[in-house]
């Protein structure tokens, strides 16, 4: 299983893209999408979040 963000409740901070170990998370315009065909499912970005948009997928 991988992790996704919900671009509705991404507020485009950047702060799981810092944690991510394999940079699966990239900024798309003013929000952040992680590319499912780089997660490893680690769950390393998810508590970083401060709006909880990350969930596993």
């Amino acid at each position: 299983m991988v992790y996704q963000i919900d671009a509705n409740t991404c507020v485009g901070c950047g702060a799981c893209a810092g944690n991510c170990p394999v940079s699966a998370i990239k900024e798309n315009g003013d929000k952040y999408e992680i590319d499912t065909k780089l997660c490893q499912g680690c769950g390393a970005c998810e508590p970083t979040c401060p709006v909880s948009a990350i969930s596993k997928q």
